[in-house]
């Protein structure tokens, strides 16, 4: 077996809610904007019931377009100062606390290795970039929203970054760092993710749901349960495989 040096950066792409974050990280949000008064009660209390819904069954077609569309109604008219500091409150209050700790210290294994740590979600980009900035990670890619004199429009600008549209946003990355993604990896819970996963050379799925585990069990990628032991063995991978820079061929 020869090692390819290869030139450009290694890349770990983390997808974020169920997997870095217990739970719908827009359902944070939501809690922040009722807190600051700018959203109804109604508005939390149906967050609420689709955010316990999606802990346990993790995403649903249906429900997702329902809380994409809900989602560019509640920031509508919020100005980009105003959502800086209700993001950074967010994080404090609502989301630090629910970040899985043995996913990030393995995203923290990934940055002692040299490599670039990325989220990719379909969290908007004011809350996804402050989640990778809190844990010391390279950056994130997220869903970005209009902004028209300073204000949020409540449109999309771009794709909602979910499904295929992650996949295109992380090739784009991969190009644009001059990365090889036969070396990279990616992290995602979510059958709606195996575009993504499917892109790089090494591909871990994170406590999967029943679709992507049956997907993950077919193509022989390593899955990883939020246990102790099975993050143990996901952290020797990383350091055992991930020499920085090098690919091994056959």
């Amino acid at each position: 077996m020869a090692v390819e040096q290869t030139g450009g950066p290694v890349l770990a792409l983390f997808d974020v809610d169920n997997t870095l974050v217990h739970g719908a990280s827009a359902f944070h949000l939501v809690r922040g904007l009722r807190a600051a008064g700018l959203i109804t009660l109604r508005d939390i209390v149906s967050a609420g019931w689709k955010h316990a819904r999606f802990k346990v069954r993790g995403e649903d077609d249906r429900h997702l377009a329902a809380a994409q569309t809900r989602g560019l109604e509640v920031i509508t008219g919020i100005t980009v100062t105003d959502m800086a500091r209700l993001a950074d409150d967010v994080w404090e209050r609502h989301t630090e606390p629910s970040v899985w700790p043995e996913t990030a210290a393995l995203a923290r294994e990934h940055l002692a290795k040299g490599h670039q740590v990325w989220l990719v979600t379909a969290t908007p980009t004011f809350l996804a970039d402050v989640i990778a900035r809190s844990l010391g990670l390279t950056g994130a890619l997220g869903s970005v929203f209009e902004v028209q004199d300073g204000v949020y429009t409540g449109r999309l600008d771009g794709a909602f970054l979910h499904g295929e549209q992650k996949a295109v946003a992380a090739r784009a990355l991969l190009a644009r760092t001059g990365a090889d993604p036969a070396i990279c990896w990616a992290y995602s819970d979510s059958r709606h993710d195996i575009p993504l996963l499917s892109l790089v050379g090494n591909p871990v799925v994170v406590n999967p749901d029943q679709q992507l585990a049956t997907h993950a069990r077919t193509a022989g990628w390593p899955s990883m349960r939020l246990q102790r032991a099975s993050i143990r063995q996901a952290r020797r991978r990383v350091r055992r495989e991930a020499a920085s820079g090098t690919v091994q061929r056959s």
